[in-house]
């Protein structure tokens, strides 16, 4: 990742990321934030769920978008709002690629539309998502 000007940037311009979520993953999420459901944490609790067994957290996932967005607005750039929607659970074990695709470019504000597919390993679509950034100002801009 590096600096970019926001005159490099052009609709269609991707970036893909993947990962394999773990144990060590869930449990350091749910640190963090302090969501300890036991829909994520106890496997025989999360067995009488629906989902029939522990399902990783919806924002851990959704935070894997931000790599891709780093990627494509460049460093020193920011994330200025995210929508998500949460369409498949993720379970333990599953790798989640991300694909964000620049769908907006206003060269004036340096605003950015970034439209976001993320799958599990089967090509299930787990979440989608459109984040707004903005490219960071360069000094000949």
């Amino acid at each position: 990742m590096r600096k970019k000007s926001v005159n490099e940037l052009k609709v269609g311009d991707k970036s893909i990321f993947g990962k394999t979520l773990t144990d060590a993953d869930l449990f350091a999420f749910a640190g963090i934030c302090g969501d300890f459901n036991p829909l994520h944490i106890n496997e025989e609790y999360a067995k009488t769920t629906r989902f029939g067994g522990r399902i990783v957290h919806g924002m851990l996932t959704a935070s894997l978008i931000d790599y891709t967005l780093t990627d494509l607005i460049g460093l020193g750039g920011v994330h200025i709002s995210q929508e998500i929607k949460f369409l498949a659970p993720v379970r333990l074990g599953d790798t989640v690629t991300v694909e964000s695709v620049l769908s907006e470019v206003d060269y004036q504000t340096r605003r950015l539309r970034i439209e976001s597919t993320l799958r599990t390993q089967d090509g299930t679509i787990c979440l989608t998502g459109t984040a707004v950034g903005k490219a960071p100002k360069h000094q000949n801009e």
